[in-house]
């Protein structure tokens, strides 16, 4: 198991991570920094705890809306993809009736040239 030394508003802190995830885990690290120094350049000395508390509170809040997004556009990928796959099959359908047609008119040429040569 490795380990990295994080700083958190000033103070170090040793943690654990599994191998390869060090530069991640000192990059959350350094992003939860930003939102307790951003709380401490707006309330000023509230203490420890509870600036850990409130940017742990932003965090989550920040978390919460990301995942209403994603959910939201989780549902609209659903819906485009029963949107595109009706107009496939709607497609396939027209196709196929295309098809038809065309050979029925194919068909029908043939017989009017074959007349055609009869009578000539």
């Amino acid at each position: 198991m490795a380990q990295v030394t994080v700083t958190i508003d000033g103070k170090q802190y040793r943690m654990a991570c599994d191998e390869g995830q060090e530069e991640h885990l000192i990059d959350l690290a350094n992003r939860f920094d930003r939102y307790v120094l951003h709380l401490k350049d707006s309330f000023g000395e509230i203490g420890d705890q509870r600036l850990t508390v409130m940017a742990g509170i932003m965090v989550m809040d920040e978390l919460s809306e990301l995942q209403k997004r994603v959910k939201g556009m989780e549902t609209e990928v659903l819906t485009l993809r029963k949107t595109r796959d009706d107009a496939l099959t709607k497609a396939d359908k027209n196709d196929a009736a295309l098809t038809g047609a065309l050979g029925s008119l194919a068909e029908r040429m043939e017989q009017l040239a074959l007349s055609l040569t009869k009578k000539a």
